[in-house]
């Protein structure tokens, strides 16, 4: 004989077999079942329908109920005043997939109907709307998985309050520093959810509605609260009406670049303004109609900002955001991408002296940790003979574009050389120096010709760029995961910086590349495949794009003229030291 409790819960479980059920719980579970439907007097943070049309058990922790009823349990990974959510796609586990994720990997059909993985109840879909209205008066968020800031500088917090109070001498030595956060996120345009629906098999219907959608992503942005926000995959009449009005509410100004061709999305950068104020907007076309090769309409931005500090000397930074193509067989077309936003980065970044400001790359590079694409970013070089063009982005195990990349990759009249700068100088000394050899009738010509590609297959830029993330969680070798949705779930997005030299001696010529760099203090971590499949993948109830925002936090550190002044009035210090203190 069952107690009576468990009695009648049976008995409202049988009775609205059909309907969407919605269990929660604040603190004993005795005291909290609440349960949505006809009855008026429901009430839940947010609602979760699940289907017990089959399959279903009682949940195992009704056992002794007395036991469990005088007992003050509560989930160990949930905060309180949360939801358990039970999929249709029969989550058993923690950190186990879905089974409609297994029959896809195993190879085996998926059998169930549109009717069954998207929900058509209008009660539902107002239901989800009227809670994404009110989700900011939600302080505890059901479901979401806890990410925490790793912190690379100890007590930075605390250093920022010791600058304030120090004295005249170090106020003069922290001149020169500025904190400030960076967001990268690809909020997931709706024009581009609808048109692959088949990535979201794993989500209810009502949960990629825009009208849900936005109040989510809005908020996560409120509660991250960076000073630079690069977001990719923007969509323009959503960024007209809601978005950059929403934006500038919260202080920032917007910067917007939209895609070439038919799709309605593109790359935004938006700043606060109580923070920087704005130098250039450049904004960085990938489609050239007279080069076959670029016929894609992806694009970028490239923003030189001001902070807003006091400091003897004109102190810039360089922010570019972008979002590649996605094709994996087109390794050809990314890496031309890339080259032209790496022009457009040194054209920008260029400061009068010949050095570059200190610079962040964002954005979604349709690439891997480890493939050509990144290892070229992260190591300023790449010798990409005999690469197959499906190799360069390692988006795929197995890929399908075997064609070699051709030497050079792009044609000459794109104007931009293989170190990734303008060459429109350079092309006129190269066009000089060839009438010379001309004139010359040299015997070698072939030789010359052999060598000349041989160089060519090498790609270079200038600058020393540090990626945010490890990519790896060090205690398990887990991998990294910034996007998951129904077929993937993989790194694509990054935040590249130009480092601070700590060590100049150590870096031969790197004083003369920056003026100055960034010091990372801190980051938001990223979480492995298992934690999102927890929270059913990407998106969920409080995730709402299927990319995760990356967070990092910087200091910039200029390098002073005044130091080399300090050191000829101080005879006993070498320009050396002076110089390196005030870049630690």
């Amino acid at each position: 004989m069952l107690p009576r409790q468990v009695q009648r819960l049976g008995r409202d479980w049988f009775a609205h077999w059909n309907n969407s059920q919605v269990f929660s719980w604040n603190s004993p579970i005795s005291n909290c079942m609440r349960w949505a439907g006809s009855y008026p007097w429901a009430s839940f943070p947010l609602p979760v329908p699940v289907d017990f049309s089959a399959n279903w058990r009682l949940p195992p922790f009704f056992g002794p109920w007395r036991q469990f009823q005088n007992s003050n349990w509560q989930l160990d990974n949930f905060t309180q005043n949360c939801c358990f959510h039970l999929s249709n796609s029969n989550m058993k586990s923690e950190g186990e997939e879905p089974s409609t994720k297994k029959r896809r990997l195993s190879g085996q059909h998926d059998t169930s109907t549109p009717e069954e993985e998207t929900s058509s109840s209008d009660q539902k879909e107002a239901l989800c709307l009227s809670v994404a209205q009110n989700e900011e008066n939600c302080t505890n968020r059901r479901g979401a998985i806890q990410r925490h800031w790793e912190y690379f500088c100890q007590h930075s917090r605390t250093m920022k309050i010791f600058e304030n109070k120090a004295t005249d001498q170090s106020n003069r030595e922290s001149e020169a520093k500025f904190d400030f956060t960076v967001m990268s996120y690809n909020i997931l345009s709706q024009n581009l959810l609808e048109d692959n629906s088949h990535l979201y098999k794993h989500c209810r219907q009502p949960l990629l509605m825009w009208t849900y959608r936005f109040p989510n992503i809005l908020q996560e942005i409120k509660q991250l609260d960076a000073d630079v926000l690069c977001l990719q995959e923007v969509q323009e009449d959503h960024y007209r009406t809601e978005i950059k009005s929403s934006l500038e509410s919260l202080g920032y100004h917007c910067e917007y670049k939209m895609r070439t061709g038919r799709k309605p999305d593109g790359c935004a950068i938006c700043f606060k303004t109580s923070k920087f104020s704005l130098i250039s907007s450049s904004p960085v076309e990938f489609f050239r109609r007279d080069i076959p090769l670029l016929d894609r309409d992806n694009v970028g931005l490239v923003l030189l900002l001001q902070p807003r500090f006091h400091c003897k000397t004109n102190a810039a930074i360089c922010i570019a955001n972008t979002h590649l193509l996605y094709n994996p067989r087109r390794g050809d077309i990314k890496l031309t991408q890339l080259a032209m936003l790496l022009a457009e980065i040194a054209s920008v970044a260029r400061q009068k002296d010949g050095t570059f400001c200190p610079i962040i790359i964002c954005g979604d590079f349709n690439s891997v940790p480890g493939s050509p694409l990144y290892r070229f970013i992260k190591e300023g070089k790449l010798n990409y003979e005999g690469l197959a063009i499906g190799k360069v982005s390692g988006q795929e195990q197995f890929p399908r574009g075997q064609r070699i990349l051709s030497i050079p990759i792009w044609p000459k009249k794109l104007g931009i050389s293989q170190n990734c700068v303008y060459e429109i100088k350079q092309q006129q000394k190269e066009e000089n120096a060839g009438e010379k050899m001309t004139e010359a009738k040299l015997d070698n010509t072939e030789e010359i010709v052999i060598a000349s590609e041989k160089l060519s297959s090498k790609l270079q830029h200038h600058f020393k760029l540090s990626s945010v993330y490890s990519h790896y969680f060090p205690e398990t070798g887990m991998p990294e995961v910034t996007t998951c949705h129904s077929r993937s779930a993989v790194t694509v997005d990054y935040i590249f910086f130009s480092a601070a030299n700590d060590d100049i001696a150590a870096q031969p010529g790197a004083e003369d590349s920056f003026s100055g760099g960034l010091k990372l203090l801190g980051r938001l971590a990223l979480l492995t495949e298992q934690d999102l499949w927890t929270v059913n993948g990407l998106p969920n109830e409080n995730n709402s794009s299927d990319h995760l925002p990356l967070l990092a936090e910087f200091r910039l550190i200029e390098r002073l003229i005044t130091g080399i002044i300090l050191c000829l009035e101080n005879k006993a210090r070498s320009p050396v030291m002076v110089i390196t203190n005030q870049l630690n």
